[in-house]
């Protein structure tokens, strides 16, 4: 589960990490009253879980509430990478003197956590790793022994880190891992971690949260991201959305679609025994995903029946406005019987998956 920068926030100044002073905005007006509060310029950032935001114009700034109030209203009717965004954060804009990067995330090739930081932050931290990767401090953690505020501190030290700041940046480098470890993260990053005359803050904040492990903590299912869904769903870069009922068989027909020259827009696996109501919510979610230009269904069906595929993608296409090709590959238990509605609703099948992909791929490139 990834958190909106404000999420991630809240949770890194509960755990002991500075943050910069700030509120939601979902209207002009609203962004406009926070500014004034703040009685100094503000930063208005997107709320939107993907990233490049900075380089797309997402991060905007403003030095009066009026200014304020009129770039949130611009910057709420956007989207970026095809997200659109809904609200905003509006925070004090920081008086940064100098930037770094830090993130910790798990190395499943050596099976340990890996810190990594930088004495340079900002959005070319791509570039950096690219063109002076000499200059990204890594760090692999034993997860066996506990991480020591000391070991933080001779990591800020290698950063590059002035010595009147290693105490603090070794501090916030120490409550970053804390963070990962309490809330089983995949990835929790700042960039950049500023330097200011208040001190050192967390500028930005990702977090990416494992999904399964989110029964520990409770309190995480009251966040505006936490969605209880019956599949898992994940949004890719390309154009083709990939439904399946099954992960394997889900990855297998991303497999075919890359194979035919296609880009796949998402996986969506609605896992087995998927009711019509599921199908009809699964095709709803992938249809909102505004880079999707074609739905490659999927189904081989097992505990999942054809029949209660075919009835969920009808009502799915009665209800929507949107008009998006569906190629729709359909076998297994009860096929005869959802072939049969698919037929009689003028919805085209095929029965093989490479035909089906194939076509997929075939109409999008028309389009």
């Amino acid at each position: 589960m990834k958190l909106y920068e404000y999420s991630a926030k809240k949770i890194f100044q509960k755990e002991g990490i500075p943050i910069p002073p700030g509120e939601v905005a979902r209207s002009g007006k609203e962004a406009q009253i926070i500014a004034a509060k703040m009685e100094k310029a503000v930063a208005i950032k997107s709320q939107v879980l993907v990233g490049g935001r900075g380089k797309a114009g997402g991060i905007k700034f403003s030095d009066n509430p009026q200014k304020a109030e009129e770039i949130t209203r611009e910057l709420l009717k956007t989207q970026i990478k095809g997200e659109a965004v809904n609200m905003v954060l509006v925070e004090q804009k920081a008086e940064i003197q100098k930037e770094f990067y830090l993130s910790i995330a798990m190395d499943r090739s050596s099976r340990k956590p890996l810190i990594m930081a930088s004495g340079e932050g900002g959005v070319d931290i791509e570039d950096l790793a690219i063109n002076n990767p000499e200059k990204i401090i890594k760090y692999y953690i034993n997860p066996l022994e506990e991480f020591l505020p000391y070991q933080a501190r001779e990591i800020s030290r290698k950063m590059g880190v002035g010595s009147e700041l290693i105490s603090s940046v070794g501090a916030i480098i120490w409550k970053l891992f804390q963070v990962f470890q309490k809330y089983d993260a995949h990835l929790a990053e700042i960039n950049p971690l500023v330097v200011t005359p208040e001190g050192v803050l967390a500028a930005d904040a990702k977090l990416d949260l494992d999904d399964d492990s989110i029964y520990r903590l409770p309190e995480l299912k009251d966040l505006e991201e936490f969605e209880s869904e019956e599949f898992a769903f994940v949004k890719l870069e390309g154009d083709i959305a990939v439904i399946g009922n099954g992960a394997g068989l889900t990855l297998t027909g991303m497999d075919m679609i890359k194979l035919n020259g296609g880009e796949p827009a998402t996986f969506l696996d609605i896992g087995g025994g998927a009711s019509p109501e599921i199908i009809k919510k699964a095709l709803n979610l992938v249809l909102a995903h505004t880079p999707v230009k074609v739905i490659f269904l999927n189904v081989l069906g097992g505990i999942t029946r054809a029949d209660d595929v075919a009835r969920g993608v009808i009502n799915a296409l009665k209800d929507t406005p949107k008009n998006v090709p569906l190629v729709i590959r359909l076998t297994g238990t009860n096929e005869e019987e959802g072939q049969r509605l698919l037929s009689d609703a003028g919805v085209s099948y095929e029965t093989s998956m490479e035909d089906a992909a194939k076509k997929a791929v075939e109409i999008c490139k028309s389009l």
